[in-house]
């Protein structure tokens, strides 16, 4: 089970890299191993500002869809159009090119909520 030290996770299995203003969110690997093949992302959210815990979007694997959450409040500024003609990237690579959205935070304080990969890990096992 690859767990990045590099970022933060949500309990909603969501990740997010904060690189300069920006953030990129994405599904975590235990989360796309989970749900098994993913045949479509949803977005429809770009523009909008999303509260942290509400829903940005839906991923869609062959015997189930589930929702996405937003690890903290922020504004979503691209979605990651490659997912489009190749969701399973999500499954390939969920860390890099399998990234969902990219993100302007709001409240980087919100932050300090998310949990550490020593700290997902250990939900994950529990």
């Amino acid at each position: 089970m690859n767990i990045p030290e590099n970022l933060k996770y949500s309990e909603d299995h969501e990740w997010i890299k904060v690189d300069g203003d920006v953030a990129y969110v994405g599904i975590t690997d235990f989360a796309q191993s989970e749900l098994g093949d993913i045949v479509y992302v949803e977005v429809e959210t770009v523009g909008e500002t999303i509260e942290q815990g509400e829903v940005f979007g839906t991923v869609e694997a062959v015997k189930t869809v589930s929702d996405l959450l937003m690890p903290v409040t922020a504004e979503i500024v691209e979605f990651n159009e490659a997912l489009e003609d190749k969701p399973e990237l999500i499954n390939k690579d969920p860390y890099g090119d399998g990234w969902i959205i990219k993100v302007k935070v709001s409240d980087a304080s919100q932050l300090d909520d998310l949990m550490d990969a020593a700290g997902y890990k250990a939900m994950i096992e529990a």
